[in-house]
């Protein structure tokens, strides 16, 4: 893809094709102030102010843009999208004014994933000016930690394995200073339990292990990011179907919105000490692999009985949610591609929601609102804890009634979690199984704005 400073520029007047944007009810009225030939180019291309839709107009020895949008006086994160992804390559500006949270879709939208193949049809970048000079940072940051996200989901198990999300915690960690701590082999299956059971039967070359990430100043209240870091999930001996392993590369998706939202915090400053926790497995099967009705250790101390191997992201999930209590952090984010239930509720484009805190759920889901990424709460009812008993252990890790089945993860979840900690918990699909203008299908974010959004209103940049 192409650079992201190379996308969004400070306007200082340079020569730059102007975009249009109207609407489909104010289309006829704009287009009054036009000649006939160009109403008769843009009826020739169909253009009537539909949101979504584009269209070239030649004015003069030149020529300009205009794309059709919802609110021409309130733009999106994706209204440009379109015109990103169908325009000539050149630098552009907005006629109607800046383009604001537009920006977010102009750089999304050219966005390639090409490691695999030369991208013989790649045009040169379409580069937008703005005259809001300071949100151009922050601006290039989200879209830069979006397509992060969208890089590792799109990459194979096999060049996407545990030491792989290692290598990427090291860049991350040298880019800011931070200091980087890696937990593997005996002491992993002392320290970690569940995370070393769930990988033990991978390679030696995706062998399981524990990262962690610490950052920030002391004194400064503490903020854990957890995400979970399943490579590929098989299913373990309770295998998955062929269609079902098919889209597993994504299981790792919580540990790049986590490594992700992690990156956004440092750049941004906020003064927190910022703790990074990615349990990095995969989910293999060979001899010694964790069978169903094994009791596993936990970290914390709980023993849990296993219903279903391909429950597994709950279990290194639970390790390392009691690793990041035990920092006695002020905030708890988690982020997995966890339970199918939650697809089923809410679809791939909404993420669920499970947080202790009414007051923290809410500054997420406005947070999500304000940026076009938005969040749904599912519940955490008491009622349902029950469904988590076991006749051997102190917990089952999948009970059997199907019912209610992302909350009832959450409930697992918030069983290895701190007595009086704020905790919020993210089930994202971490996918776009379909097309949508300037999200391809493929790996996808969300909730990552969201989150940094409600990060930086929580606690401010220095």
């Amino acid at each position: 893809m192409s650079k992201k400073s190379d996308l969004i520029q400070p306007d200082r007047g340079q020569a730059a094709i102007a975009v249009h944007l109207v609407d489909k009810g104010g289309y006829e009225a704009w287009a009054k102030g036009l000649s006939a030939g160009q109403r008769a180019a843009l009826a020739a291309q169909r253009f009537d102010g539909g949101a979504g839709k584009t269209a070239i107009v030649p004015d003069g020895d030149g020529w300009f843009a205009v794309g059709g949008v919802a609110n021409p006086g309130q733009l999106s994160s994706w209204c440009l999208a379109s015109l990103a992804e169908r325009l000539p390559t050149g630098t552009y500006r907005c006629a109607n004014g800046d383009p604001g949270a537009a920006m977010h879709g102009w750089q999304c939208a050219q966005y390639r994933f090409a490691r695999y193949r030369d991208d013989e049809n790649a045009e040169g970048p379409r580069v937008l000016l703005t005259k809001e000079a300071k949100a151009i940072d922050d601006a290039l940051a989200l879209a830069a930690a979006e397509m992060l996200v969208r890089d590792l989901v799109n990459t194979p198990a096999e060049d996407m394995g545990p030491a792989r999300l290692e290598a990427e915690c090291e860049r991350l960690a040298k880019a800011h200073g931070a200091k980087l701590s890696v937990t593997r082999g005996d002491v992993l299956e002392r320290e970690y339990p569940m995370v070393h059971a769930v990988g033990r039967a991978a390679a030696r070359e995706h062998a399981p292990r524990m990262i962690e990430l610490a950052w920030g100043k002391a004194g400064n209240p503490v903020v854990a990011i957890v995400g979970k870091g399943v490579c590929f999930d098989s299913g373990g001996l309770d295998i998955k179907s062929a269609s079902g392993m098919l889209l597993m590369k994504k299981d790792m998706g919580g540990a790049a919105h986590a490594i992700a939202l992690a990156g956004l915090v440092m750049r941004a400053g906020l003064p927190v000490q910022l703790r990074l926790y990615v349990p990095a497995v995969e989910n293999a099967i060979s001899g010694n692999a964790l069978r169903p009705g094994d009791v596993l250790k936990s970290r914390k101390g709980l023993s849990v009985e296993i219903a279903n191997t391909d429950a597994e992201g709950r279990l290194v999930l639970g390790d390392a949610l009691a690793r990041a209590s035990e920092e006695k952090p002020e905030l708890i984010l988690d982020f997995a591609t966890l339970t199918g239930a939650a697809r089923v509720a809410l679809g791939p484009d909404l993420p669920a929601l499970i947080a202790r805190s009414d007051e923290t759920a809410h500054a997420l889901i406005e947070a999500g609102r304000s940026c076009d990424d938005e969040v749904w709460r599912l519940p955490l009812p008491d009622a349902y804890r029950e469904w988590l008993k076991s006749d051997i252990a102190d917990l089952n890790n999948s009970p059997a009634n199907g019912f209610a089945g992302a909350s009832v993860a959450g409930l697992f979840l918030d069983r290895f979690v701190g007595e009086n900690l704020d905790w919020a918990h993210f089930d994202t699909f971490a996918w776009c199984p379909s097309a949508k203008p300037g999200r391809p299908k493929g790996g996808a974010a969300y909730g990552l704005r969201a989150s940094y959004h409600m990060l930086r209103g929580r606690y401010g940049a220095v």
